[in-house]
């Protein structure tokens, strides 16, 4: 969290709020929320229904057949992400020209689709990316976290059972103020 509260200070300082115009400035904090994304997806199975017989890998599968395309595995997929299972936002953060941060959630890339692709894609996917992004830089702007009530815990990230994977023990973060809560006149 270290390298997005600089990257957020560098960009947009101390003396006003961060905006939703700053997000496009913020690679770093666009690089946390995609790998956060990708190990953890809103919902774990998008399902999809065949329109017509085709064959797949060898497999005959008929139309009208249900296929749930399993998110949470593509994101954790050995063949495709180097130490899938670690959180590592640099992943998505490259030189220029690397094609690194070009990976989007869109839908545009298969092995990242935690909004699902095409048609059916989700119709929010905009507005949960500018939501969550220019709230998360606003948490990481104005706030310290601790994590647990004594402010020395440690993240526990285990997912529990569920469509939308809900954490296995309850996280408690307390925010310590950063910035000044009057601004300057």
């Amino acid at each position: 969290m270290e390298k997005a509260k600089n990257e957020i200070d560098a960009i947009v300082g101390k003396s006003r709020l961060v905006e939703e115009s700053d997000i496009a400035n913020l690679p770093y904090l666009q690089a946390i929320v995609k790998e956060t994304l990708r190990l953890h997806p809103t919902g774990p199975m998008i399902v999809r229904e065949s329109s017509e017989d085709c064959t797949i890998m060898g497999y005959q599968i008929p139309a009208k057949t249900r296929l749930f395309v399993n998110v949470w595995a593509i994101g954790r997929d050995p063949n495709h992400w180097e130490n899938p299972l670690e959180f590592q936002p640099e992943r998505f953060v490259g030189e220029e020209g690397s094609g690194k941060s070009q990976l989007d959630v869109r839908g545009q890339h298969f092995h990242l689709l935690p909004f699902g692709s095409g048609r059916r894609g989700c119709p929010g996917t905009s507005l949960a990316l500018q939501v969550v992004q220019t709230s998360l830089a606003a948490m990481i702007q104005c706030f310290e976290w601790k994590v647990g009530n004594g402010g020395n815990g440690t993240v526990d990230m285990e997912e529990g059972p569920g469509l939308t994977l809900p954490r296995a023990h309850p996280l408690v973060c307390v925010p310590v103020s950063r910035l000044s809560p009057f601004p300057p006149i």
